[in-house]
Order: C-alpha cells, then sequence, then structure tokens
C-alpha cells in the first residue's frame, strides 16, 4: 500500500486516534485487495474504493472519520451476506460499520465480509 497525501489530508482536524483508526482501516483495504482502486473526495472528507476509478457504482467501499469513530461503508452492504451482524443502517443499499478501537478491524468476519463486497457488483479489476 503507497502512501496518500490526499487521503492523509482527509484525516486533519480528527483525533491522532482517529488518524491511526483510518489509516488502519485504509490498509485493510489494501491488504484484502492489494490493487484497490482509491478515489478520495477531499471536500466531503471521503475515500472510496473500488475496482475502476470512473463510478461510485464501481466502488464498494468507502471511509469517512468521524469524531469517535471510523465509518468503514458498503456500498451493497443491504444485499451482503452478514451473518453476524456487523452491519448498521437503514438505507436502501449502504450500509456501515463504526471502527472505534483496532480490535474491531482484527474481527474476521469483517475480513470475510469485505472480502465479499470486493467481487458483488463491482467490474472486476483491469489487468491493463
Amino acid at each position: 500500500m503507497k502512501k496518500s497525501e490526499e487521503f492523509e489530508q482527509i484525516l486533519n482536524g480528527y483525533s491522532p486516534n482517529i488518524q491511526e483508526l483510518a489509516l488502519a482501516t485504509r490498509q485493510l483495504i489494501f491488504t484484502v485487495l492489494p490493487q484497490v482502486v482509491e478515489v478520495v473526495w477531499g471536500t466531503q472528507k471521503i475515500a472510496g474504493y473500488g475496482t475502476v476509478k470512473k463510478k461510485m457504482t464501481e466502488h464498494f467501499s468507502w471511509i469517512m472519520p468521524a469524531k469517535n469513530h471510523v465509518t468503514l461503508g458498503f456500498n451493497y452492504g443491504a444485499e451482503l451476506p452478514d451473518p453476524k451482524a456487523l452491519l448498521e443502517g437503514s438505507g436502501k443499499l449502504y450500509r456501515h460499520i463504526k471502527v472505534k478501537s483496532m480490535k474491531d478491524l482484527n474481527n474476521p468476519d469483517l475480513n470475510v465480509l469485505l472480502k465479499f463486497a470486493t467481487t458483488y457488483r463491482v467490474p472486476p479489476l483491469s489487468t491493463n
């Protein structure tokens, strides 16, 4: 995973703990899918992750820091298998997990969910 000044800029103004959690959440995504495409929206302080850069519909997940946690969102979360009920939210498609500690990121069920999300309703990674 390469360092991203754009990503680090969206962390400005957050506590060191939240910054550390956001960077670790980003690392988890890159660990699950090393070739992931990251798009940072600085004004909104959100980073999106997908297999293609062009559209949010081609993204499977996003990170948004907050005051007391980091939101790890899933674009098609309402349709993902979630037998451990990790996901929160009531929207038509979007669901999220509030990452409040490193322990949350070490949950093997989160890893399974994230791996499945990388292949659900998103185009395959480009081989070019």
